[in-house]
C-alpha cells in the first residue's frame, strides 16, 4: 500500500520553542562558542518528535550542529549530524549541507566521496559557495572536475 507524502507541521507552540533554542545556538555560534552553540541546538532537537528525520525542522538543526560542530572542529559530530541530516526532508540538493558534508569527507581523506558532495554543492549555488571557505575545497574539487 503506497502511503500519501505529505508535509508534517509541528505544532505552534514546539516551533516557536525550537526557534528559540536554535536562536540562542546561533547568538553562540556567531562568537565562536561552538560547544554551547550546540547544547542550544541539542535542546531544539529534543522537542522534535520521533521519527525526527520526517520533520523539516529536523533538517536545519541538524544543519546547525553539524557546522558548529565543524567549525569548532569536532569532525565526528559534525559528520553524524549531517548523515542523518541528509535523510531528512529538504537536505538532499541544499548546496550548503552538500558543501560540508564535502568538507567532512575530504577532511577525513574520502576523496571520491567529497569530490561528489562538493560538486553537488558547486552545481546547485555555483563557485561564490566557496567564497568563504578554505581554498583547498575549490582546489581539490577543480583537480576532479572542469568546472
Amino acid at each position: 500500500m503506497k502511503t500519501m507524502n505529505r508535509e508534517l507541521e509541528l505544532d505552534e507552540q514546539t516551533h516557536q520553542m525550537i526557534k528559540a533554542h536554535c536562536a540562542r545556538g546561533d547568538s553562540l555560534a556567531e562568537v565562536r562558542n561552538f560547544e554551547d552553540a550546540i547544547a542550544a541546538y541539542n535542546e531544539a532537537w529534543r522537542l522534535i518528535p520521533a521519527p525526527q528525520n520526517d520533520w523539516e525542522a529536523a533538517t536545519w538543526v541538524l544543519a546547525a550542529i553539524a557546522d558548529s560542530a565543524y567549525l569548532g572542529g569536532d569532525i565526528t559530530t559534525a559528520r553524524e549530524a549531517i548523515e542523518y541530516g541528509m535523510t531528512c526532508p529538504g537536505a538532499l540538493g541544499n548546496p550548503f549541507l552538500h558543501l560540508r558534508f564535502g568538507q567532512i569527507l575530504l577532511d577525513s581523506n574520502e576523496k571520491d566521496r567529497a569530490a561528489d558532495e562538493l560538486m553537488r554543492a558547486y552545481m546547485g549555488a555555483g563557485p561564490e559557495i566557496f567564497t568563504h571557505e578554505n581554498s583547498k575545497y575549490l582546489s581539490f574539487l577543480k583537480s576532479r572536475a572542469i568546472l
